[in-house]
């Protein structure tokens, strides 16, 4: 089922177009935390965004390119600001469609329903994992932390991908190395130290020290 995240602070209006578009088989949310958009993109991941302009704390072109920054996901602008200079803007930050208000909820629903189709046709949806304002994309194999950015060896990834979906408990040294055979690079003992070393360098020159704790005797875990 497709995600969509209505960023609007009107209530009502919020309200209205989340209900139409759950009517529609879809999953929509209202967006509650307008100081941290991004961090509700990221917990949520959603495969489309609906974005006003006037926003509280920031607006929606501020919002529109933190999203871009990590994801092309589909933005779709909806706001009463829509003369020609704000239509412009917000596709060049970005945006791939604009409906200005006052709208009707069966035309959004329709151009949602185009954009999903034309989106997530050819290509599978993004995937993103986050945890203590790291974001690891599933799809691009990186980590992204603010505005730094850090590639990922294949076993790096996958370390640090069932580490951050297991988040809360300890992975054991066998578990990770099964894990790892099983997507055919297998690697042993003293590898997955070495591994995991090279690993936690990335995440401290990112700012995440102590990222990646270890249970002695039993495994590892992320804080």
């Amino acid at each position: 089922m497709y995600k969509i995240l209505v960023v609007e602070d009107d209530p009502i209006i919020a309200g209205a177009v989340t209900k139409e578009l759950i009517r529609w088989g879809l999953e929509a949310k209202a967006a509650e935390d307008f100081s941290n958009i991004r961090g509700e993109f990221v917990h949520y991941a959603p495969h489309l965004v609906i974005l006003d302009i006037s926003l509280p704390f920031f607006n929606g072109y501020y919002w529109c390119q933190e999203i871009r920054k990590i994801s092309e996901a589909p933005i779709l602008f909806l706001s009463s600001a829509a003369d020609n200079m704000n239509i412009v803007m917000a596709m060049d930050m970005g945006a791939d469609d604009f409906i200005p208000k006052p709208f009707d909820l069966s035309v959004l629903t329709a151009k949602v329903r185009a954009l999903l189709r034309r989106t997530y046709h050819f290509a599978g949806s993004q995937s993103l994992i986050e945890h203590r304002g790291a974001v690891l994309d599933l799809n691009e194999g990186t980590l992204l932390v603010g505005e730094q950015k850090a590639e990922l060896t294949r076993n790096e990834f996958r370390i640090l991908k069932l580490l951050m979906e297991q988040r809360g408990q300890t992975v054991s040294r066998d578990a990770i190395m099964t894990h790892l055979w099983q997507s055919d690079s297998f690697i042993d003992d003293n590898t997955l130290t070495v591994n995991i070393n090279r690993l936690r360098k990335k995440l401290e020159q990112l700012g995440l020290e102590d990222f990646i704790g270890t249970k002695k005797g039993i495994g590892y875990f992320v804080r």
